[in-house]
């Protein structure tokens, strides 16, 4: 399972994804905005994102925080 998570600064969200997925012991690579990518950089390739964080599994945009929980419910339990 490949996890990419785009973060920013002061994210609640952002860190309690980034806490399950330590918890579950999966590997992310995690992107921040404004060191790894921009605000207008993240639209060009996930045009719908409103919220921090975007999880990104295996290519595919799964959603926030809550998205992500429910998905390795699914997957890895």
């Amino acid at each position: 399972m490949h996890v990419v998570i785009y973060t920013k600064e002061n994210c609640n969200f952002c860190t309690k994804a980034k806490m399950h997925l330590l918890s579950k012991n999966i590997r992310y690579e995690e992107l921040k905005l404004g060191s790894d990518f921009t605000k207008e950089q993240l639209l060009e390739i996930y045009p719908s994102v409103k919220t921090y964080p975007v999880i990104v599994i295996d290519g595919m945009n799964i959603g926030g925080t809550n998205e992500l929980v429910k998905y390795l419910a699914e997957q890895v339990d």
